[in-house]
């Protein structure tokens, strides 16, 4: 279902959608940047491998909540095969989604703090633990 739709000019830097079966701290399913060859249509499953995950906070009316990002990589793609982790992307391209991530949320009157980066073991962690809470298992 359609929450809301960015302000014109501003794109996702990547395809951005969440893990089925998942629910995050906020209340939605946990997210997830997946960097493909080509953006695919609103609703399409994209088997991906995860590569690492933007651990972070999202602040809005007083209340503060985990907001983690998870990024990965379409299974098919052939421009980003080589990235097997967070640590092979350049420092510089993390840090620009990391901004984005900042900004669109400033423009939601949200805050959203990066508390750190972590590799390809913490992702699938992180879904696994989040599967676990929701199912009681």
């Amino acid at each position: 279902m359609l929450k809301g739709v960015l302000p014109a000019g501003a794109v996702f830097p990547f395809d951005f959608g969440f893990v089925p079966s998942t629910r995050a701290e906020d209340g939605d399913p946990l997210d997830v940047l997946v960097l493909m060859d080509a953006p695919v249509f609103a609703g399409c499953v994209v088997p991906s491998r995860l590569i690492g995950v933007i651990e972070a906070e999202q602040s809005e009316d007083g209340q503060t909540e985990r907001n983690d990002r998870l990024l990965a990589v379409a299974a098919n793609s052939a421009t980003h095969r080589s990235i097997q982790t967070l640590s092979d992307l350049s420092q510089d391209l993390v840090a620009q989604i990391e901004h984005f991530f900042v900004s669109y949320n400033e423009m939601k009157g949200k805050r959203f703090e990066v508390k750190g980066r972590a590799g390809k073991k913490r992702a699938p962690t992180l879904v696994t633990a989040v599967m676990k809470k929701r199912t009681g298992r």
